[in-house]
């Protein structure tokens, strides 16, 4: 069980919090959904567009069934309901990064709504947060501001970028349940292999709705809108911000009025960036230019085939089949392709040696080199050969960490460097025993200091025992002779 994370609500004892989020995941499609325009990053501008989405007049759009098929996968993996019949709607508003004057979405029938998503408390227990819906939308363009010039330019590349939007019911409570929500969601999309999860270039970006209120009210307080922010660090930062502004304010007298704020990484302050607009202020109405869409069973069955084990699921069968513990499900879980790499370790060795040299050396060795697992020579394959060559008693573990380098370096197979730099083990109880007997007999001083209660001479003799060897003794043996040489 984890400590709780402090958190300013920790001061105010009066105070309850409320926080519903709204999460964009852009869709890693090849095109757009209403056009064929290249759903791409890139840094030059203008020039994945096309009519349809740089909203010249009288074009019409088609969806991108490739989307549809990606709504349907997120609703299996957030367990929501799939409407068979929902329909797109315009959501009006006028900003120069969307030339038509309106964003094509989904309103009052949605593709998918009542999900939820499991989160691990700090306590080890699960709470559900519940989804009101998940909607299909494109993304508007892109301002760019010049410093010192006063001007602006439009980039559109990323307009009809498809979108799924995700929003949660005002479940959670703290901000270490806002985090834990925001790193499930993300961890389930990218499994599902629908979205690159690169939060710096917007791919999974949030907008974080936050309301404080006294413990004794029914209602709800006012909620303000935190968008688009970019980590789990900073929303983390501005959430704990906002709960101290907000009960400040009411502390004071003062009300919190509804509003969307922009959190300033710097200064680490919230500002006000526009009054919240309701669902009355888009004026929604249905788009004339889109059919119903209608989702069958067929349909459905056909995207659960392609279902993946999703990041709960694994962290259960993590801890309890293979008896990982939680924080090291955690850690697997939390990269995907490292919980890949252990599953084809562990398909080849079931030792318990293998989480620790993965999270220990691995994880250690990629982070000081600044490599990718990607670019790791160590493959699944020798990981487990390394760690049977420990098991088997052929090599200890300073021997296996020479072993280590030479094939993270070099991919060569553990066993071959083994043979070919002589490191095998001395297992042989005899040789080991003929060895410490000498040790003994020509160290009677060291022998005397442990006999009268100096219990640190042991580990002199180990080493005079384990440098005897070359570093190729067996430690559990002679510590064993030792204890018996020595009594």
């Amino acid at each position: 069980m984890s400590a709780k994370n402090p958190s300013v609500l920790d001061n105010y004892p009066d105070y309850a919090l409320n926080i519903g989020i709204e999460v964009h995941v852009q869709l890693t499609t090849n095109s757009k959904i209403f056009c064929e325009s290249p759903n791409e990053q890139t840094k030059d501008p203008n020039l994945c567009i096309c009519n349809v989405c740089a909203g010249y007049p009288g074009v019409l759009p088609v969806l991108n069934k490739k989307v549809v098929d990606y709504a349907i996968l997120a609703a299996l993996g957030t367990n929501s309901t799939i409407n068979p019949l929902c329909s797109f709607a315009r959501k009006h508003y006028f900003y120069p990064d969307l030339p038509k004057g309106y964003q094509t979405t989904q309103g009052a029938d949605p593709i998918c709504q009542e999900g939820y998503i499991p989160i691990r408390l700090e306590d080890g227990s699960i709470k559900n947060i519940r989804l009101i819906r998940i909607h299909m939308e494109e993304d508007a363009g892109k301002n760019i501001h010049a410093q010192g010039t006063n001007e602006s330019f439009v980039d559109l590349n990323r307009a009809g970028t498809p979108l799924l939007e995700i929003v949660s019911y005002p479940d959670i409570e703290s901000t270490y349940e806002a985090k834990a929500y925001l790193k499930a969601l993300h961890h389930i999309v990218t499994y599902l292999g629908i979205c690159s999860g690169n939060m710096e270039e917007g791919a999974f970006r949030a907008d974080t709705n936050i309301s404080v209120r006294k413990k004794d009210s029914t209602t709800f307080g006012t909620r303000c809108e935190l968008k688009n922010i970019n980590s789990f660090k900073f929303i983390g930062d501005a959430i704990e911000y906002e709960i101290e502004r907000q009960i400040d304010l009411l502390e004071s007298g003062e009300k919190v009025h509804q509003e969307t704020r922009l959190w300033d990484t710097n200064q680490k302050i919230s500002k006000v960036m526009r009054s919240k607009e309701e669902a009355a202020d888009y004026r929604y109405f249905s788009d004339p230019d889109l059919p119903l869409l209608k989702i069958d069973e067929a349909w459905i069955a056909r995207i659960k085939e392609m279902l993946p084990e999703l990041p709960h699921a694994k962290f259960v069968r993590f801890t309890t089949d293979i008896g990982l513990s939680p924080y090291e499900a955690e850690i697997l879980i939390d990269n995907k392709d490292l919980a890949d790499y252990f599953e084809k370790a562990h398909a080849l060795t079931k030792s318990r040696h293998l989480i620790n040299w993965i999270l220990r050396d691995l994880m250690g060795y990629l982070k000081e080199h600044k490599l990718e697992l990607a670019d790791c020579k160590l493959s699944p394959e020798l990981m487990a050969e390394l760690i049977n060559l420990i098991d088997k008693g052929t090599i200890n573990n300073a021997a296996a960490k020479e072993v280590f380098e030479i094939v993270m370096q070099t991919g060569q197979s553990p066993a071959i460097i083994v043979k070919e730099k002589g490191l095998e083990q001395i297992g042989s109880t005899d040789e080991l025993e003929a060895i410490v007997k000498q040790l003994v007999a020509n160290n009677p001083a060291q022998v005397e200091q442990y006999k009268s209660g100096k219990d640190k001479m042991f580990g002199f003799f180990v080493g005079m025992a384990m440098k005897e060897t070359k570093g190729k003794g067996n430690p559990q043996i002679i510590q064993e002779l030792l204890k018996k040489y020595l009594s």
